[in-house]
């Protein structure tokens, strides 16, 4: 059973002005929900929990483009880090994949996967899928579905975010960072239509910048 800490529906947040915030998103916010140190300090300990459980195998460590590269930047860098330092170790290759299944704030019913026919290089491998959120999970489901087709060794999921929502299929990754409320997360890589990517934080997107940004 993963470990996570779990964000409760009546968290208040933190307001703006305690953050470093950039300039042209001050007025798009609603607050700050996961300080940038807290998403470190929580990455540091999935990739401890990682090595402790997949030390000693070869781990080619696939990222979900685009939100899941910051993440998957950092959770590397403290991997690395373990290796240098532990006696377990975990020899790593990298791969890159991207799924697409959002249409402004909403979440489609079909997913596109953009790079699905690499995936038979992952036969007999053993898989660190790295995701920065699942939210119903058929997003995740969909790609497990096209990972077995290859027949990969093992597969692990490592989500820094689990949606708590009714339109969940059930799905909970292996690992994971954070449970949050039903709420439009951006910031750490998490994006609204592209916006958002280059905020430190994660936080709450209100509704004006939800038109404003709109495609």
């Amino acid at each position: 059973m993963a470990t996570y800490h779990q964000i409760p529906d009546d968290e208040k947040g933190y307001e703006l002005d305690l953050f470093c915030v950039p300039k042209h998103y001050e007025e798009d916010l609603d607050r700050v929900i996961i300080p940038h140190g807290l998403i470190m300090d929580r990455t540091e300990r999935l990739a401890r929990d990682i090595v402790r459980d997949m030390g000693g195998h070869h781990i080619v460590a696939l990222c979900v483009l685009k939100g899941g590269y910051k993440f998957f930047s950092d959770l590397l860098d403290y991997i690395k880090a373990l290796n240098q330092n532990c006696d377990k170790s975990v020899p790593l290759t990298v791969d890159f994949i991207r799924l697409k299944s959002y249409c402004n704030d909403q979440s489609t019913n079909s997913v596109k996967v953009i790079g699905g026919d690499e995936l038979s290089t992952l036969t007999g491998k053993n898989v660190l899928i790295v995701e920065d959120i699942v939210e119903t999970g058929r997003t995740m489901e969909t790609l497990l579905s096209l990972l077995s087709e290859c027949n990969p060794k093992m597969v692990k999921v490592v989500s820094l975010l689990v949606k708590r929502t009714p339109r969940s299929s059930g799905y909970r990754p292996d690992y994971m960072g954070f449970e949050v409320p039903d709420w439009f997360l951006v910031g750490y890589a998490l994006d609204y239509n592209e916006y958002f990517r280059d905020l430190s934080h994660i936080c709450i997107l209100n509704e004006k910048a939800k038109v404003k940004y709109k495609l």
